[in-house]
């Protein structure tokens, strides 16, 4: 099956903050790098669901790989569940290796999940995911 891929997302304030605002996330901390710093971060801190943004260009070519044979004309999205370990914050680089999983045939359904591993610049582990697609 399809090996995993890899990608480097060098996490910039502006995008922190266009992603913080976009949903609605009024937290100090996710807009003023003054705030940020008050709070004990190196600068503004992304919202936890901005793994979605830093890890899709590892994710991106795992499930697109013609090997993992995925009928997009029927593809629906089913889940995705994270795993936070450590803030990300602006200026951090996060590296995401994603891989195929695992696909199960459950009635006329084919369900296809996929994992992400994201640490930072330090080596830490920041964020794991797995993500899952319905095949109808």
């Amino acid at each position: 099956m399809a090996a995993s891929t890899t990608d480097t997302y060098v996490v910039g304030r502006e995008k922190i903050r266009e992603y913080a605002s976009s949903i609605g996330e009024t937290a100090a901390i996710c807009h003023d790098v003054e705030a940020a710093r008050a709070a004990g971060y190196a600068d503004v801190v992304a919202p936890p669901m901005f793994a979605a943004v830093y890890s899709w260009r590892a994710m991106g070519p795992a499930v697109l790989d013609p090997e993992v044979g995925i009928d997009f004309s029927r593809l629906v999205h089913g889940a995705q569940d994270f795993t936070w370990h450590a803030p990300v914050v602006a200026g951090d680089e996060i590296t995401t290796e994603a891989a195929f999983g695992d696909v199960a045939k459950r009635a006329d359904i084919m369900v296809y999940t996929f994992t992400s591993r994201s640490v930072n610049q330090r080596g830490e582990l920041v964020c794991e995911g797995t993500w899952t697609n319905f095949v109808r």
